[in-house]
């Protein structure tokens, strides 16, 4: 006779969810993990979009597309390709990209081959400043790794930054009251 806690066509050994039961609630752990990830950056683009403004004089996802020009290889992206990286709605780029071309910051350009087609690139004038601001930003970003996470998982965390100068900010384990789990 079949044990009833177990259902027939389910081996004795293996639990019905195939071992992914949440131990504690009703989120498996992978989307507890998930979550507090984004809990995290939400902190840190929050602690950053002052500083973007400041630092560069462009909102936070102004801040991005830039970011995202300065990481590629290439002259330039389409803006597809932008919308797409970003996940940003392309009416929304349209708009940003707008106000980075009123700054002087990107330059756009109809696609090779494509007449519809858009690209932007960055202007000699953005990458000076990307070049003279973002060395503190990184260094908010890691700073701010460090009061959002907690002290077990702060070297995590720090680890998907590439290797940066030393921090001049005290590491998390000074400071337990300052950081959240």
């Amino acid at each position: 006779m079949a044990d009833s806690s177990t259902p027939a066509d389910q081996p004795a050994h293996e639990p019905p969810d195939g071992g992914r039961a949440p131990r504690d609630g009703l989120l498996p752990a992978e989307l507890r993990s998930w979550m507090r990830l984004l809990a995290a950056a939400g902190t840190i683009e929050q602690q950053l979009r002052s500083r973007v403004k400041d630092a560069m004089g462009v909102s936070h996802d102004e801040f991005l597309v830039l970011c995202l020009l300065a990481d590629q290889p290439g002259a330039g992206l389409r803006m597809t390709r932008i919308a797409e990286l970003l996940g940003r709605p392309k009416t929304r780029l349209t708009y940003q990209v707008a106000c980075l071309q009123r700054a002087g910051l990107i330059t756009k350009s109809s696609a090779c081959g494509d007449r519809r087609g858009i690209e932007v690139a960055l202007t000699d004038k953005a990458r000076r400043l990307l070049s003279e601001s973002t060395g503190p930003l990184a260094e908010a970003v890691s700073h701010a790794i460090a009061q959002t996470a907690c002290t077990q998982r702060f070297t995590q965390l720090h680890d998907l930054l590439p290797a940066a100068a030393p921090c001049t900010e005290s590491h998390p384990d000074s400071h337990p009251d300052d950081h959240t789990a």
